[in-house]
Order: C-alpha cells, then structure tokens, then sequence
C-alpha cells in the first residue's frame, strides 16, 4: 500500500537515493542538480565521460554523495553490476528516474531499421529493464518512487517520428503497468511528457523556421526548459504525489490539448 503522508508544504527528502540515467546532460543533468539541491544522494549514470565531473561537481556544491557510472543502459550485464554496487554502496534506492534516450528521426518509408532497433533499445527496453532491476530493490525494501521519460510524441503524431512515437508510446503503457502491478508494495510509478525541451541537441535540431512553426502549434508559444521538467520528476519523486501513480504528466505548453 502507497502510505498517507501530509504534505507539510515543502518538498524534503532527506538521506533519500535516487538513481538517475542519462545524468550527463539535459534533462537529466538539470534533474540531477535539482535532487542535489534538496540533500538527495545520487546514483548517476551516462554513457558519456562527463557523468563524472558532474558527481564531483554536485558534492563540492551541495554536500551530498554521488556514485557515477559510464554505463551503457542496453547492456544488462552493465546495468546489473551498477545497480548492485549503488545498492551495496548505500543500502537502498527510493528514486529511479529512466530519463535517458535517444531521437533518430527519419521519413517511415526511408527509416531505417537500425534506427527502429535502436530506438527501442534505449527508449522502451532499457527503461523497463531498469524500472525491473531497480523495482526488485524497491519491492524488498518497501516502496519507492519511478518516473519513466515518456513525449508528447507518444501521444500525437508528429513528422518524422515513428519509432520515436513507438518507443514513447511503449514507455506510457510500461508506466501503466508497473503502477497498477507495484501499488501494493508502496511504489509510484509514473511518466513525464515534454514538448520540445531546449537541451543543446533540442536547440539544434528545432532551430530557425522548423523551430517557429513548431512554436506556433504549442498555445504557450515557447519550448520547454530541462529544468521546467526537473520540477515535475520532482514533484512525481516526492511525498507530495504519493497518490498520484500510473499517470503520464504532460508538460507541453498545450500542445496535445488541441
């Protein structure tokens, strides 16, 4: 069962864990800086190098432990060796927050099919291998939260994006399933859904007038920022929405309301 906790006004989570993937740049890296700041130890993995100076980073500024890890999420055995050594390390992990993944956009009739088999790799499989292997380690010790990376795209289609569309789609349902199969053992699991989010590769690619035709679709007018999606991973990792489980948060300006 999900436990009652009123809500004293702020978000607090002391000696609270969370493992956060894709933490390298973006919205995992606004994400992680945001948990930082409210005195949660983070577990972060990238496939980049760079994971690492941000851990160091985020101890020198907020006093809090980090564990980082270049990892490739598709392989198991990787994802299986860092998960242990974090739960060895600190006893437990009450976050998991599956926000790495990739875009590989293409016409359908020319997409190639490594770039379906790829997509689906990171975006769909690794997020549900990871909600697995962690959700095991939530189970046993009695609850947790996971918020899954989800899209607007998963929801409406947009130019270019079938297999993106199929991996976020697949991520909702996952989300779903998980939420109403793991409510009994106190976990939440639900979804974000960004627009267009002004990562430095958001910015590339949605530059000049693809970009402003894009932003005449959404009613508030704009892209989204990595840390406006921080703020609701936030919220969903908090005690704040311990009733709130199995639901994909759109955080797309309007977009999909149309």
């Amino acid at each position: 069962m999900i436990p009652y906790k009123k809500f004293e006004g702020t978000f607090t989570f002391s000696g609270k864990v969370a493992l956060i993937t894709g933490a390298a740049n973006g919205i995992g890296r606004a994400t992680a800086e945001a948990f930082a700041a409210r005195g949660i130890h983070l577990v972060l993995l990238d496939r980049q190098e760079g994971v690492r100076e941000i851990a160091t980073d985020l101890v020198t500024r907020f006093g809090i432990e980090t564990m980082a890890a270049v990892c490739d999420i598709t392989d198991n055995a990787q994802s299986d060796a860092v998960v242990e050594q974090a739960r060895g390390r600190f006893g437990r992990i009450d976050m998991l927050c599956n926000i790495a993944g990739v875009v590989e956009l293409e016409d359908a009739e020319n997409l190639p099919e490594a770039y379906w088999d790829n997509t689906m790799a990171i975006n769909a499989k690794a997020t549900f291998m990871m909600a697995q292997r962690v959700g095991r380690i939530m189970i046993a010790q009695g609850g947790g939260k996971i918020v899954n990376m989800a899209s607007q795209a998963g929801l409406v289609a947009i130019d270019k994006h079938v297999a993106y569309m199929a991996s976020k789609a697949a991520v909702i349902g996952i989300t779903k399933v998980l939420a109403i199969e793991w409510a009994e053992y106190g976990i939440n699991v639900n979804a974000v859904s960004p627009t267009v989010v002004l990562t430095e590769l958001g910015a590339k690619a949605w530059a000049g007038e693809v970009g402003e035709n894009m932003k005449k679709k959404i009613p508030a007018g704009r892209f989204c920022y990595p840390d406006e999606i921080a703020a609701a991973i936030l919220f969903l990792a908090s005690d704040a929405a311990n009733m709130v489980t199995g639901e994909n948060l759109l955080v797309d300006g309007g977009f999909t309301i149309q």
